[in-house]
C-alpha cells in the first residue's frame, strides 16, 4: 500500500492513506509526507465508522479508491460506490477462500490479484474474470542488488565466518511464515551452517522457544526489524523460504530472487509461479525436515556466484515483478477508466 502511494505521488497523482489510528502504516506514511486519515476498520458493523468514512470520501473526492484487506474492502468499497468514485479497486494479497463473491462483483471495478493462483481462485469462486488483473507488489530492482561490502559488513557484525554457510529468511515473524520448520531443520545440519531470520513481529518469543527446543541457539541469529533488508540478502548464502499458507507472492521472496541466491522453498501455489525464472532451487513440502536438510546440502554446491546466470535471473524477475512493471500496470488501469494526472 505504501509503495503504491509513494509511486503514484511521484507520478503526479494526489494521494492519501486511510487506516486505523496507531498503525505502523500511518507512521510510515506520515514520515513520507503522505496525508493520513483515520477510520476504525475493526468491524463493518460499527455504524460510526461508516458515517466517518462517508464524510471523508465526500470530502476527499478521490478519483480512485483502492482497498487492501477485509473489513476496509466491505466498508470503503461500498461507500466509494455510493459516492460515485470513478474507479474502485480491491487488491487481494492472500491465497485463501473468500467468504462471498458479492462485494467483489458489486463494489469493485477492478481486482488486482497479487499472483496467478489468487486470480484463479477468485475466478473459481465466481468473481467475474474480466475484473481480475494479475499484478504482484512491485519490487525496486535498483534497491535490491548484491553488494560485496554489505556482505562483509553484515557477516562481520553477526560473527559469520568465511567458512560458514549462512541460511537466511527475511520476513515478519508470523506463524504462517513457518520459521519453526527452519529451527527444526537447523538441528539436523552440520555445525558450519548458521541460520538468520531478518524481521520483527509479535511471534518472536514463540520462535525463540522453538529455537531453544531445537537446541540451536548458538547457530541462530534473529536480527529483529530492519529498515535495510537489502543489505542482509547480500550476506546470505542460501535462502530458506518456509511460508506454508495464505501467501500471495511475498515481497521478500521476490527481493531474494533478484540476488540469484540458491533457494530452498516450500511448495505453495503462488510461490511456485516465479520459479520458471530461477535455475538454482529446491522445492519441498512444509515440515519435511529430511528433505529440507538434503536440499540445503545440495544447494551448498552452488554458492559461487555466476554473474551471467544472476543477471539473466534479475532481468527476468524485474521484467515481471519489478516496480516499473507494477507502476505501468496501475497507470494503464487508471487510464482505462479515464483517470489520469491533470495537465
Amino acid at each position: 500500500m505504501l509503495t503504491e502511494l509513494r509511486e503514484m505521488k511521484k507520478h503526479g497523482f494526489r494521494v492519501a492513506m486511510v487506516v486505523r489510528e496507531g498503525s505502523e502504516l500511518a507512521l510510515r506514511g506520515d514520515r513520507e509526507g503522505i496525508p493520513v486519515h483515520f477510520i476504525d476498520f475493526s468491524s463493518k458493523f460499527k455504524l460510526s465508522a461508516w458515517r466517518d468514512l462517508f464524510k471523508l470520501i465526500r470530502h476527499l473526492k478521490p478519483a480512485v479508491v483502492n482497498t487492501h484487506s477485509s473489513e476496509d474492502s466491505w466498508m470503503a468499497g461500498s461507500v466509494a460506490r455510493m459516492c460515485r468514485v470513478p474507479l474502485v479497486i480491491k487488491t487481494r494479497h492472500v491465497l485463501a477462500p473468500i467468504s462471498s463473491s458479492f462485494s467483489y462483483n458489486v463494489f469493485f471495478d477492478v481486482i488486482f490479484a497479487c499472483s496467478e493462483a489468487i486470480g484463479r481462485q477468485l475466478a473459481d469462486q465466481k468473481v467475474r474474470p474480466g475484473k481480475i488483473i494479475v499484478q504482484s507488489t512491485g519490487i525496486d530492482e535498483e534497491r535490491f542488488r548484491f553488494s560485496e561490502q554489505d556482505r562483509l559488513e553484515i557477516r562481520g557484525q553477526y560473527g559469520v565466518g568465511d567458512d560458514e554457510i549462512l541460511v537466511g529468511n527475511v520476513a515478519f515473524l508470523r506463524h504462517y511464515k513457518g520459521h519453526e520448520f527452519i529451527a527444526r531443520t537447523a538441528a539436523t545440519m552440520p555445525e558450519n551452517y548458521k541460520f538468520m531470520i531478518v524481521g520483527g513481529g509479535n511471534a518472536r518469543s514463540i520462535l525463540e522457544d522453538d529455537i531453544a527446543r531445537a537446541g540451536v541457539e548458538d547457530r541462530f541469529i534473529l536480527t529483529g526489524h530492519r529498515e535495510d533488508p537489502e543489505r542482509f540478502f547480500s550476506a546470505i548464502d542460501i535462502i530458506f523460504f518456509s511460508s506454508y499458507e495464505t501467501e500471495g507472492i511475498s515481497q521478500s521472496f521476490i527481493q531474494g530472487l533478484l540476488y540469484g541466491i540458491p533457494l530452498l522453498t516450500c511448495r505453495t501455489p503462488s510461490i511456485l509461479e516465479p520459479l520458471e525464472h530461477v535455475q538454482i532451487y529446491r522445492d519441498i513440502e512444509y515440515n519435511d525436515v529430511a528433505a529440507a536438510g538434503q536440499g540445503l546440502l545440495k544447494l551448498s554446491d552452488y554458492l559461487t556466484r555466476d554473474e551471467d546466470r544472476v543477471n539473466r535471473q534479475r532481468q527476468a524477475i524485474a521484467g515481471k515483478y519489478g516496480l516499473a512493471k507494477m507502476v505501468d500496470t496501475i497507470v494503464r488501469t487508471y487510464a482505462n477508466y479515464g483517470v489520469g494526472v491533470a495537465p
